[in-house]
């Protein structure tokens, strides 16, 4: 058994206004496809198919305020409800209080411990770990919880020799931003079935894309519909070479954001719960209602 964590930094499931919502003016015929021709909004879910569940989990937790990225992202990889033991969202790195947290309770550390294999497969570049080194940049939820497991970041040398992949998917943002002209590029859908080749060499591995929440927070109509079309290209890449039968992907969000552009904030949207895979494997998460669930169910699976 084998799980692949995509976790879409930002996304809600928002109204059918295409004014404000990428969603609905994006072409993502794979994922409407999989929907039964619908697009991935408030009004689709609850839906069930041969291979895909979506559910909508709500990511407020009972706690006043807006959900922010630290708590949320916590909250997925631990299952314990953060905001409500603390009594407030915080974000978007982890203080003290939510970094407690984030060190022996999370997959990644549930995983290790059990003798399974667990990894992020993002590459980050020279300058994250400058930053990290320095003190001028602080870890998210997500890679804090990753080396508190005692998991290592992949890195530059990584992503050149194909072990690891760009947060973009494609390896654009290597080239264009990150002074890397030689950096290996990809199509959307190979780098999907790169992903899949990745993902399958490990018992739990998580994918973090971060950029829809950056488009939210913009306002950016047209970056945050061309990112919904490379992702539809990257899972369809994914999927077509992924062990439907046997393992599972895994596609939620920490907050709503890019499916609102009429707004900056954060939102209170429930998010989605996609599931891929075969119905006795998706079964495991028919009682989560908000992200405090996922963590269980996927331990389930995996035996921890």
């Amino acid at each position: 058994m084998k799980i692949l964590f995509l976790f879409l930094d930002g996304i809600g499931l928002g109204e059918d206004n295409p004014d404000t919502n990428p969603f609905l003016r994006a072409n993502m015929s794979y994922l409407e496809s999989l929907l039964g021709g619908k697009k991935m909004t408030k009004s689709t879910a609850p839906f069930e198919s041969d291979v895909l569940s979506l559910k909508a989990i709500d990511p407020n937790l009972g706690v006043k305020g807006l959900p922010q990225s630290a708590t949320g992202q916590a909250v997925l990889v631990t299952g314990i409800n953060i905001p409500a033991e603390l009594g407030y969202h915080y974000g978007p790195k982890p203080n003290p209080e939510v970094a407690q947290y984030l060190n022996g309770h999370t997959i990644f550390s549930k995983t290790v411990n059990a003798g399974k294999k667990a990894t992020l497969l993002n590459a980050y570049p020279p300058r994250y770990f400058d930053g990290i080194d320095s003190g001028k940049r602080l870890y998210s939820s997500i890679p804090l919880a990753l080396t508190n497991a005692g998991i290592s970041l992949f890195t530059e040398k990584d992503y050149f020799t194909g072990t690891a992949l760009s947060a973009d998917f494609t390896g654009e943002g290597w080239r264009e931003f990150l002074g890397f002209p030689d950096a290996p590029l990809f199509d959307p859908e190979t780098a999907g079935t790169k992903l899949a080749e990745l993902a399958s060499q490990y018992d739990f591995s998580f994918f973090e894309y971060w950029a829809s929440d950056y488009a939210g927070h913009k306002q950016d109509m047209p970056w945050a519909i061309k990112q919904l079309e490379v992702f539809d290209g990257v899972l369809k890449g994914l999927l077509t070479n992924w062990d439907m039968e046997n393992d599972l992907v895994l596609l939620t969000s920490d907050h709503g954001n890019m499916e609102d552009l009429g707004t900056r904030k954060h939102t209170a949207a429930h998010v989605p719960l996609l599931l891929f895979g075969a119905k006795t494997n998706r079964d495991a998460f028919t009682d989560v209602s908000d992200l405090t669930g996922v963590t269980p169910a996927m331990s389930s699976l995996l035996g921890l």
